[in-house]
């Protein structure tokens, strides 16, 4: 009776554990088919999300890179622009500087006077050219200011006594005792130092500068 009883009682452990074992498995199992479920969802929804995202930035890359390349072709037209505008000034200065050497530093020789008491010195150069003319035709010496001979004269003297023509003052403008000659008496702003300037008018290439006498005083002041 006693081992019927144990055997029975054996047998009802054995069902329980197999009972628990049973529910156990079929927890799990759930759980896996709720995880394998909610896996598949999540990866269906994925390629929907992350698809526009891919096309965002691919738009986005090609609309930054055109608009980085205009702001790289904007900064090298800047660049190139600026580069420019310096050679050109340099260009200028460059082009300044040429008439400042013709007109200061050609080779002057000194040559023998006219007598005359009041010059210090008296000079040449093979270095001086025809200043050019806008006139064409017969031309007649014209000593009316301001006109265009009297402007292409001035340029001549400038050119002789070697000063800038914005800051030169010209004391006396007169023939020279010919159709086609003149004098101009010129300094160069207040400086006190005065040159008698001698010019000849060369056809159609303008006035050149024959001779310089340096005066000992400016006896055209007034």
């Amino acid at each position: 009776m006693g081992s019927r009883f144990n055997q029975r009682d054996q047998k009802r452990k054995v069902n329980k554990i197999y009972n628990i074992a049973i529910t156990i498995v079929s927890v799990l199992i759930v759980i896996v088919a709720i995880t394998i479920f909610l896996s598949d969802g999540s990866t269906k929804a994925d390629p929907t999300t992350t698809e526009p995202k891919q096309i965002a930035d691919k738009d986005k890359g090609k609309v930054d890179k055109p608009a980085g390349k205009v702001e790289e072709k904007d900064s090298e037209k800047e660049a190139d622009e600026d580069l420019k505008a310096k050679e050109e000034s340099e260009e200028g200065v460059t082009e300044d500087e040429e008439a400042s050497d013709e007109a200061g530093d050609a080779e002057l020789v000194e040559v023998e006077g006219s007598g005359d008491g009041n010059v210090a010195a008296t000079y040449t150069s093979e270095a001086w050219k025809p200043v050019g003319t806008e006139q064409s035709g017969d031309h007649t010496a014209s000593f009316q200011k301001d006109s265009v001979d009297w402007n292409e004269m001035r340029k001549a003297i400038a050119l002789g006594a070697g000063i800038d023509e914005g800051s030169m003052k010209l004391w006396w403008l007169q023939n020279g005792g010919s159709p086609n000659t003149a004098i101009g008496t010129v300094s160069a702003g207040d400086n006190p130092k005065t040159y008698r300037v001698h010019i000849e008018w060369v056809d159609g290439s303008g006035w050149k500068p024959e001779k310089v006498e340096e005066l000992k005083v400016n006896d055209k002041r007034k």
